[in-house]
């Protein structure tokens, strides 16, 4: 894999504070090219966040997991496009109906700013396992109800999944190879787990079928951000 092939699969998470972000973002500036945006930072600072990401330079993956009635879905999709956001994520439990919706906003936000946002849906968050689907009164596997809401979501125009790492090669063989793949719980070879679940390090998560990883505090709780940063891009040269 090129240098640059590789820095266009590495989206940073910055779970933290405005002052915080904004210092981890000129800090990788020249080196990232994606930053994602959840609901810690966006909720503190709204869309001025994702204004000044993109000013630095950023692509923005703003990870606000739509899960609203269609009506609420549409709008904020077309607010979040409109922020200029290059990537949203909306939960494919939220159904069909849902789903369409959201691929309606993103539609809409493109006749006024000339591009729509590409579009991810979550399936079974990292974070979960068997027992955690049991809870919410799902009894089937965690690989059945991540194909499930794949096609869900890919019958209803969206453009991917976010999935984690052990079911990205089986979403690569049933979304196609123009399907965005992004996978969170990516943790670098000894690395904390954290509150992830079921992970992988970058070089295996590529080598699954992700098109993207998500790393938030491998990097951003480094003592050199950007050293860790540079350290799994050179993993991905090295081993694709």
């Amino acid at each position: 894999m090129l240098d640059a092939d590789a820095r266009e699969r590495v989206i940073v998470a910055l779970d933290c504070g405005r002052d915080e972000a904004l210092d981890l973002a000129s800090a990788l500036a020249g080196h990232a090219r994606w930053l994602k945006v959840g609901m810690t930072l966006y909720y503190a600072e709204g869309p001025s966040i994702v204004r000044e990401f993109k000013e630095l330079g950023f692509d923005v993956f703003l990870d606000l997991k739509f899960h609203d009635i269609p009506h609420q879905v549409r709008g904020a999709a077309r607010s979040a496009a409109l922020a200029g956001a290059d990537l949203l994520s909306v939960h494919g439990s939220g159904a069909g109906a849902m789903l369409a919706a959201c691929r309606e906003g993103a539609d809409e936000a493109a006749e006024v700013r000339g591009e729509r946002p590409r579009l991810v849906a979550i399936t079974v968050l990292t974070s979960m396992d068997a027992a955690s689907l049991a809870q919410i009164g799902i009894g089937c596997p965690v690989a059945e109800q991540v194909d499930r809401l794949a096609r869900l979501a890919a019958d209803n125009g969206i453009d991917g999944v976010v999935c984690s790492p052990q079911e990205a090669e089986r979403m690569r063989g049933l979304l196609g190879p123009d399907a965005l793949v992004v996978t969170p719980g990516v943790r670098p070879a000894g690395a904390e787990l954290g509150d992830q679940s079921r992970v992988a390090t970058p070089a295996q998560a590529i080598a699954a079928g992700a098109s993207h990883i998500v790393v938030g505090r491998p990097i951003t709780g480094a003592p050199d951000p950007v050293a860790a940063y540079e350290a799994i891009v050179a993993e991905l040269v090295e081993r694709a």
